[in-house]
């Protein structure tokens, strides 16, 4: 006999109903909604798959790809982001790593090498997956993820101690998530499409603030100087609101259905 406890009951009756998806490439064949700034362009990767190459393996670049409108977030400016990249055709040991970015100046890219396109991006966050050593301000690692705001490449907050090599030629993942009610930013990064459970790093922002509207693009940028990499982007899913990707998803309504037809069933056979 199916059974569910009240708790159970009570936790399905409460999940929160997932966000509509509102940028989703599974793959870059077309790159339709996607504003390719400077050196980003699509391109065929060496497992002949569609990608954004936000640069290409050539010195002194910066690229960078932003939604072609502005996104409105939801609640408190929150939002959920997935996708999968990777670093590959390294020059000169390979730099300088690709940033996650929220922001509302323009379509346009930062500046180059260490700068990694987001330089000087005002009203922005960034989350930089950094595969270059440029001293103190990168916790003199080369390999390295860290929080940014305002178009500063000096992390607010700084993980060395990946799980990955992020100039390993492997496909990566990484995850997202920002909750405006409780001002939390989560970034999660594995080697597998598996969501890890712990958060990589997490740092309390009020966004709405840096932001300053909750109208923002959204995208990826690059640079490289004088060593290089492919920085590809092969998928990516942007929920605008809080709605984290791979999360198991709650109880069904048809599942919940049966559930309650089988309590009634019992107590009926009880009685």
């Amino acid at each position: 006999m199916f059974r569910i406890s009240a708790l159970a009951l009570a936790m399905c009756l409460a999940a929160p109903v997932a966000s509509a998806t509102t940028i989703l490439f599974n793959d870059f064949s077309s790159l339709a909604g996607l504003q390719l700034n400077n050196a980003a362009a699509g391109a065929t990767d060496g497992s002949s798959r569609s990608v954004l190459r936000v640069t290409p393996s050539q010195f002194s670049q910066a690229g960078s790809a932003f939604s072609t409108t502005a996104v409105t977030l939801g609640a408190n400016v929150s939002f959920s982001t997935k996708f999968a990249f990777n670093f590959n055709g390294q020059q000169a040991g390979g730099a300088d790593g690709l940033v996650f970015v929220v922001q509302t100046v323009s379509n346009t890219a930062g500046g180059i090498g260490g700068g990694i396109g987001y330089l000087g991006l005002s009203n922005s966050v960034g989350i930089e997956f950094d595969n270059w050593n440029n001293g103190g301000g990168d916790g003199n690692s080369d390999n390295h993820v860290g929080i940014d705001l305002n178009g500063s490449v000096t992390s607010v907050a700084l993980n060395t101690a990946l799980p990955v090599t992020l100039d390993s030629g492997a496909d990566l993942f990484a995850w997202i998530d920002y909750d405006g009610n409780t001002d939390q930013l989560e970034v999660r990064l594995s080697g597998t499409n598996a969501r890890p459970a712990a958060s990589l790093l997490s740092y309390n922002v009020d966004l709405a603030a840096v932001l300053g509207t909750p109208n923002a693009f959204v995208g990826f940028t690059s640079g490289t100087g004088a060593a290089a990499a492919n920085h590809d982007v092969i998928s990516w899913e942007f929920r605008d609101t809080f709605a984290p990707v791979d999360l198991p998803e709650p109880m069904s309504l048809t599942l919940l259905g049966v559930a309650l037809a089988s309590m009634g069933l019992a107590r009926r056979q009880r009685a």
